[in-house]
């Protein structure tokens, strides 16, 4: 009998946790499309960066604490994201380009991205006092697994400000917690919202965080896919526009800023073949996502954003020529504007995902409310009825 009850514990812990895993609750989650906000475009199967073949995303996300700061004890509210581009096992460098749309943030390595053309290693994303940390564990972790691509490393380390509701001068990221991104990174159903780098970020005064979308063209455009993940953490409220209608107008409650500030990172992967030069013109297409949700990437806001495609692989071997294939540049437009609405739905996504969030002084961040989201839609004949 007591062997029967310990077997049936074990099963029951098991079954738990992988209820509670990454995976299974991004897919428990609603969506915005889901609650019927209207978008353009044609998204892959997950909707998701993953959809990128090859693209596995993890996540480590820090929550403890309560009340009045304690600097170096918390309340604590952060974490780390951490994006693969050929997953855990492969160190074949990527073909990548990056832009700043407005620079008051920090993303390291962009100086040998723009002079190499490569992303080496994976992209990570957390809090703008913990990038040091964040990149020297990432290079142990390439280290002991013999990802090396040169007897040095650059890591390409993006922050956002989660100050308002962290302890953010605490250094609360370490090392293993970096380490347990990357060995925990899948592809499949991506967690958003209060999830690692942004477990403690803001967006247009709500909740914001982690969010992902995609996009898939169609045959006779190539049948490329194009991803996005964003670390939402900018605007103010009256700013927020969602399917054209004026939200931030409408919902008022819960605001706590005197003017605009915060950062937001993005991440476009596809699987087009194209070479720096186009894919740092396919990240500036970014500010064009940006700005339909209403950002106008004010003087306080980092917004900073990196592409990268998973085609021509070997490309960046040192030892013989690499063949290499370029998707002619008049064919690239449908991918631009897969990269606009992706990144439009990803920050959409990431309001929707995220939950209300009490963390340093008690300083509150709300979560937007789905259904009063839903009455204003409806007010402007914008939503999508539900099935």
């Amino acid at each position: 009998m007591v062997t029967v009850s310990r077997r049936f514990l074990w099963i029951a812990a098991l079954l738990g946790s992988l209820l509670m895993s990454p995976a299974v609750l991004a897919q428990q989650k609603p969506r915005a499309r889901a609650l019927g906000v209207p978008f353009d475009g044609t998204p892959g199967e997950l909707d998701a960066i993953t959809d990128v073949k090859g693209v596995e995303v993890g996540h480590v996300t820090l929550i403890s604490g309560e009340g009045k700061l304690e600097v170096g004890k918390g309340p604590v509210r952060t974490g780390v994201t951490a994006i693969l581009p050929r997953g855990k096992v492969s160190a074949d460098p990527v073909f990548a380009g990056w832009f700043s749309l407005n620079g008051n943030g920090e993303v390291t390595g962009t100086t040998w991205i723009e002079e190499s053309g490569f992303l080496e290693g994976p992209m990570m994303i957390t809090n703008t006092h913990s990038v040091g940390t964040v990149r020297d564990a990432t290079i142990a972790w390439r280290l002991k697994r013999n990802l090396m691509n040169q007897p040095w490393a650059l890591p390409v380390v993006a922050e956002t400000w989660d100050g308002f509701l962290n302890d953010s001068n605490g250094f609360h990221v370490k090392d293993k917690h970096v380490v347990e991104a990357l060995e925990g990174a899948k592809s499949g159903a991506v967690a958003e919202g209060n999830v690692g780098g942004g477990t403690g970020m803001t967006c247009f005064e709500f909740k914001g965080g982690i969010g992902t979308a995609s996009r898939l063209l169609t045959k006779e455009q190539g049948g490329y896919t194009v991803g996005v993940l964003v670390q939402a953490n900018f605007g103010v409220r009256h700013q927020l526009r969602i399917a054209g209608v004026p939200v931030g107008e409408e919902i008022k409650e819960g605001t706590f800023r005197p003017k605009e500030m915060g950062s937001i990172i993005v991440v476009v992967a596809t699987d087009a073949p194209l070479l720096p030069h186009q894919l740092k013109r396919l990240a500036r297409r970014v500010s064009l996502g940006l700005a339909r949700v209403g950002s106008v990437a004010g003087n306080g806001s980092g917004d900073i954003f990196v592409a990268f495609s998973t085609a021509n692989a070997g490309a960046a071997k040192p030892d013989k020529e690499a063949q290499l294939a370029m998707l002619p540049n008049d064919k690239m437009t449908p991918l631009f504007e897969g990269t606009v609405q992706a990144t439009e739905e990803a920050i959409v996504n990431a309001l929707i995902a995220a939950e209300t969030m009490t963390g340093r002084d008690g300083n509150k961040a709300v979560a937007l409310p789905h259904e009063q989201l839903r009455a204003v839609l409806k007010k402007y004949n914008r939503l999508v009825e539900k099935k």
